[in-house]
């Protein structure tokens, strides 16, 4: 993992979707919305519906947004049933992605995710082909300001039952097991930090360089492609994507 910052690399990739911030807020506001039904209205004893709204808060999704995506889960089963598949794929230039989705009709998705890898260079595997190049984490970032103290902050975060923590130039990243994050993150908030986000992510094990222009049209078209399908909430590529991008 040296030289990359997790929760950088996962804000470009939300940097890439600003322009269809719309869209986002839409995904995450279904996301919120379906752990309601799932799981009951109260975050303290719904962990799906907890991280949902932490993702959504990373996001700078607003609040009034937030409780509305809350409200309509509580308005009960009502309206279109959805179910979270995920999908494991070969990109361009032997790029891996995991592709996390979630839909009403599990047909036109995986359809849709087999097109867009065939069309661009890759191809759709079967679960595991890929999962095993990354490692799913909680990432909490705090921003990196002149008046903390690195010390403390890394005691603070593992006594809270981080797993890690390294600093870089923007922020102090903290990163987790799934199962602790949300427990570490609002440890984290209750010792002053309020302005802390994260989330849970898929942490590639190495990254893929890519030269080929050929291949990086194709990666970029592919990405968009991605980004544009609403049944699509989250995915993650271990392309070692260039900053200018």
């Amino acid at each position: 993992m040296s030289g990359h910052s997790k929760w950088a690399n996962t804000k470009h990739r939300k940097g890439r979707q600003d322009i269809k911030r719309a869209k986002i807020f839409t995904k995450l506001a279904r996301s919120i919305t379906v752990a309601v039904r799932e799981g009951g209205g109260d975050p303290q004893y719904n962990a799906t519906l907890a991280t949902a709204i932490e993702k959504a808060k990373a996001g700078n999704m607003p609040n009034d947004n937030i409780d509305r995506a809350v409200k309509n889960g509580l308005g009960g089963a009502n309206g279109e049933q959805y179910e979270h598949i995920n999908y494991e794929a070969y990109g361009p230039n032997g790029t891996a992605f995991i592709v996390m989705t979630l839909t009403n009709n599990r047909n036109r998705t995986a359809a849709d995710v087999r097109h867009y890898f065939s069309k661009f260079g890759g191809n759709l595997g079967t679960t595991g082909c890929v999962g095993y190049l990354f490692d799913r984490k909680g990432v909490i970032a705090i921003e990196n300001k002149d008046e903390y103290d690195e010390d403390e902050i890394m005691m603070m975060a593992l006594e809270s039952g981080a797993e890690d923590i390294e600093a870089n130039e923007d922020n102090f990243e903290i990163t987790t097991t799934p199962e602790d994050f949300m427990k570490v993150l609002n440890e984290i908030k209750k010792q002053g930090f309020e302005d802390a986000k994260g989330e849970i992510i898929f942490i590639p094990q190495n990254y893929v360089k890519v030269d080929d222009e050929e291949a990086l049209k194709n990666l970029n078209k592919l990405i968009d492609a991605l980004d544009d399908n609403d049944d699509i909430q989250e995915y993650y590529h271990n392309w070692d994507e260039p900053d200018e991008e």
